[in-house]
């Protein structure tokens, strides 16, 4: 528990400080008035007076606040909110490339943050799924849980993500296998559906031993076990390939991010449902604790994937996220003049409102699964 929320602090610190500090700084450096610097929310963002900031000073112009709601961090800029039109220092009053490029710093920051942690991890050494194509020197070679479906044998006997699988061992009949290949796992399982199996794994440098029943008859969409599972090696590129190497990575792992959000949108808004695998606040939270459990290029390349999914997120044209405003200065520019302000304002409330809804609906069921 202190691991994983130690591990959180500083993923958010991280992820959020660098994507709030690209606002920051190209506000500043185009002369615009930053008002307060925050990480994480309290009540007085929302229009409330609880919770109150837990610490807050003033340097030069700006407030610098930490607030008791880890959901984020935020940069206040004056005449975002349509204030002081005709004020130099005011947002409302720059011209829209400004405005675009002050909005888009954020996501440029996630970008650059998760490049510069892949192309460590690379150079260094970093767990990565392997095959014929992969590039660079790999050992520690084996097969990793890379997922466990809830109410299932693996998530019933306790097995996480990051576990990697050392062998497996029909407690009945003594037939036991070393596993080196996902294949060699996926047919021991297939022969021994419905009896007990005691199956060795590795989680960090520790060795242990669980036992589970594969399903014969497991629901839609998920295996015998209830694991996802991927051939995984320690893969070091030479120095020169590194940084491409953790470009592609961050690029690989967008599209990743893309094809996910599109399947999540559809079960929102086609079937009025959120799928089971969603993590909130303390679902990642406990995913950060593991990860770094199992070492640091392990936790960096989580955080690196983060990163990259809050860019995403704030490029996509969701109203109350950066890509709803740059949204906004999109019709701004077809229309030619201004969108009225009291209309954009109503739409991001609305949308942050239920941003908000869906952050604690998840966090509630996060609750409930991890602790």
């Amino acid at each position: 528990m202190i691991l994983a929320i130690i591990s959180f602090i500083i993923l958010l610190a991280l992820v959020v400080l660098v994507h709030e500090f690209g606002h920051f700084w190209v506000a500043r450096r185009f002369k615009i008035k930053v008002e307060e610097f925050g990480f994480g929310f309290s009540g007085q963002e929302f229009g409330f007076r609880f919770p109150p900031k837990l610490f807050k000073f003033k340097k030069g112009d700006v407030v610098y606040s930490i607030n008791p709601l880890p959901l984020g961090g935020f940069v206040k800029i004056f005449g975002e909110g349509g204030e002081g039109e005709g004020n130099p220092e005011s947002f409302i009053s720059r011209p829209i490339w400004q405005r675009f490029l002050i909005l888009f710093a954020g996501v440029f920051m996630n970008i650059v943050l998760a490049w510069v942690l892949f192309t460590i991890g690379a150079g260094f050494g970093a767990p990565a799924v392997v095959d014929e194509t992969t590039i660079g020197s790999v050992k520690e070679i084996g097969v990793m849980i890379t997922a466990v479906a809830e109410n299932s044998p693996a998530k019933t006997a306790d097995i996480r993500v990051g576990d990697m699988a050392v062998s497996l061992k029909n407690i009945v009949s003594g037939n036991a296998l070393e596993i080196k290949t996902v294949e060699e796992l996926q047919g021991f399982t297939k022969d021994n559906l419905s009896q007990k199996v005691k199956i060795t794994i590795k989680r960090g440098k520790i060795i242990m031993e669980k036992e589970l029943v594969p399903r014969a008859n497991p629901p839609e969409g998920e295996g015998a076990m209830g694991v996802g599972i991927a051939l995984v090696g320690i893969v070091k590129a030479p120095w020169y390939k590194a940084p491409w190497e953790g470009l592609k990575d961050v690029f690989r792992l967008f599209y990743l991010i893309a094809r996910g959000f599109y399947n999540l949108f559809l079960d929102i808004f086609v079937s009025g449902t959120i799928p089971t695998d969603i993590a909130g606040p303390v679902g990642i939270a406990a995913l950060s604790g593991q990860f770094a459990s199992l070492g640091i290029l392990y936790f960096l390349n989580f955080v690196a994937a983060i990163s990259v999914n809050l860019a995403f997120l704030n490029v996509i044209p969701i109203p109350a996220l950066d890509g709803g405003r740059i949204l906004f200065l999109l019709i701004e520019k077809i229309k030619g003049s201004k969108v009225d302000q009291k209309v954009e304002h109503a739409i991001h409330g609305a949308f942050f409102v239920f941003l908000m809804i869906l952050v604690f609906f998840v966090t509630y069921r996060d609750l409930t699964r991890f602790l």
